[in-house]
């Protein structure tokens, strides 16, 4: 257990050494953001877009389809919107010793 806790002691001196370093030498790549700044021409510009055109809702015209018909709608014509799903794979049965 002392050496478990003397292993993460010096783990984080590294990690406390390596993060005084990069801070040091590389003062910008320690910032995680860029600072904000005004864009030109920002007080003539809209600042959020217009309201799109359309509602958001779903058509209403075409009602939904189930992607496999039952029964009695594949003997009336209808067909599957998906292929069928491929069989199980299987192994020859395991021989007993």
């Amino acid at each position: 257990m002392l050496i478990a806790a003397a292993m993460v002691a010096v783990g984080l001196a590294i990690f406390g050494l390596s993060v005084v370093q990069i801070q040091t030498r590389h003062p910008q790549m320690a910032q995680a953001t860029q600072p904000l700044q005004s864009t030109p021409g920002a007080e003539t510009k809209p600042s959020a877009p217009s309201e799109p055109a359309t509602t958001g809702s779903r058509p209403t015209e075409v009602p939904p389809e189930p992607a496999r018909p039952d029964a009695e709608a594949q003997k009336a014509g209808a067909q599957p919107a998906l292929p069928p799903a491929p069989a199980e794979k299987t192994a020859a049965p395991i021989k007993e010793r």
